[in-house]
């Protein structure tokens, strides 16, 4: 396991790259919606802080090899479904 560190750099580079992304797309594109552009950055920032608070406090019982491959899993699925969202605000 990568050290919580890490873990928490990486969210940080993802969570900001992202959000990157949909500010540029919502620049960029002349039919972006921006109800949709708040509520999806709005999620962002909740995922972002969410993920942040599982890494920094453990559920307890659960060891912890099991817990942050459960963590970083569901991280890559809600951060695949982001991505999709973003490509939903550029059609």
């Amino acid at each position: 396991m990568a050290s919580k560190r890490n873990l928490k750099k990486e969210i940080n580079y993802v969570c900001s790259e992202l959000f990157a992304e949909c500010v540029a797309t919502a620049l960029y594109s002349n039919n972006s919606d921006e109800a949709n552009v708040d509520s999806f950055l709005t999620a962002l920032m909740k995922m972002h802080s969410d993920y942040i608070m599982r890494v920094s406090h453990p559920e307890p019982g659960m060891k912890a090899k099991e817990y942050y491959k459960a963590v970083v899993t569901s991280f890559n699925n809600e951060v695949n479904d982001l991505i999709d969202q973003i490509g939903n605000l550029h059609s």
